[in-house]
């Protein structure tokens, strides 16, 4: 990858490898990790070397040149935590790189827009819709309105304004996006605020990892964290029904949104923890989120789970012991180790796989398929 900021920017820790190197080295680290478990062939999902990034947050830095006149300037720290002025960034998609100089640009000529701006985050999508938002130290008035609109219009993108206690939206809060997974388009809106995978193309590799691996069922698929429906609506077409829970609300709009756009109906989306969903589902407690939901309806085969970085609670890792099929989807591979240690005492792992997210980084993620020991 051909950067300026490389070995600089701390964002890229792994800049001393080639793109191969780099895999390869996270590669063995994770066979390593988890040969306890398994020494099968994993998977691999390689990233784009470059350009790969449809979410990504910058700091604005401020500065005068020598005649009294403010600079702005994108800014990430180096390795020693300073900050690093950078005009372009080849993580990010072609569309963010091409807007970047032109809205830092629209920024610094205009003191309503530039003054108190302390970061700027894109959200992209491969149909090229794009959401900035701009975050600022100050309260927005309706003069920046007015001059923010002229941006939107002149850069055909749509503007987010945030500062404390103040959202202002100028379009609308989301981006449109077309997945084609398997020759079939799948259809979502991305909110701003609200969790989405950042690398498109290895995102629709892991959803075609997940659907490839998964056979065709006549009972049903109970799903954990399910965010805005990313694996839940593909995975639909393989189940009679689907129930999925997830703690954001912001989340759950979304997911209820991405239902009607692929025009579903045999999803159930439930604002819940996972550990709730446990009580429920073992009638521990009476929820009033469930009071439309006949849980005795469901006969579960497989359950999905997408957990946060600090894995499975207990009583999850339980639950997900009594279902004939796991499929387990983790950002962070210490968690999900410890994890497996007590999911590999009723399952046996059938698949695995390794999604090169964030290329570059020490960051991998990873893919589980387990089967119930008979």
């Amino acid at each position: 990858m051909n950067c300026k900021y490389f070995g600089i920017c701390a964002s890229c820790t792994l800049f001393d490898k080639t793109y191969e190197e780099q895999l390869n080295y996270k590669i063995q680290r994770e066979k390593e990790r988890f040969s306890n478990f398994t020494t099968m062939e994993f998977d691999i999902i390689k990233s784009s070397e470059s350009n790969f990034r449809n979410r990504a947050e910058f700091r604005i830095w401020w500065e005068k040149d020598a005649d009294g006149n403010e600079i702005l300037s994108y800014a990430m720290n180096d390795f020693k935590k300073n900050i690093l002025k950078i005009d372009s960034c080849e993580m990010v998609s072609p569309h963010i790189k091409e807007l970047m100089p032109k809205l830092i640009t629209k920024l610094e000529s205009d003191l309503e827009l530039s003054y108190k701006l302390f970061a700027v985050e894109f959200l992209g999508s491969s149909t090229n819709d794009m959401l900035v938002t701009l975050i600022y130290h100050k309260k927005l008035e309706e003069s920046w309105l007015t001059k923010a609109k002229e941006i939107e219009q002149k850069l055909n993108i749509k503007i987010i304004g945030r500062s404390r206690k103040q959202k202002i939206v100028l379009t609308n809060d989301y981006i449109n996006e077309t997945l084609n997974i398997a020759n079939q388009d799948f259809f979502f809106a991305y909110e701003e605020n609200g969790f989405t995978q950042p690398n498109t193309k290895v995102n629709i590799q892991m959803i075609q990892w997940v659907l490839n691996n998964t056979q065709a069922s006549s009972k049903d698929l109970c799903e954990l964290y399910c965010g805005g429906g990313n694996f839940t609506i593909p995975l639909s077409t393989k189940f009679r029904k689907v129930l999925a829970t997830e703690i954001s609300k912001t989340s759950i709009k979304s997911a209820l949104r991405n239902c009607k756009l692929n025009d579903i109906s045999t999803i159930s989306f439930i604002r819940m923890s996972a550990e709730e969903f446990v009580q429920g589902l073992n009638k521990v407690r009476a929820f009033n989120r469930l009071k439309d939901i006949n849980l005795d309806d469901y006969e579960f085969d497989t359950i999905f789970m997408d957990p946060p970085r600090s894995g499975l609670d207990d009583t999850t890792r339980a639950l997900a012991k009594d279902f004939p099929n796991i499929i387990y989807i983790s950002c962070n591979p210490e968690t999900l180790h410890r994890d497996l240690e007590e999911l590999t005492k009723t399952h046996e792992i059938v698949r695995f796989a390794l999604f090169d997210q964030f290329a570059f980084t020490n960051h991998i993620e990873s893919g589980v398929i387990l089967k119930k020991i008979r």
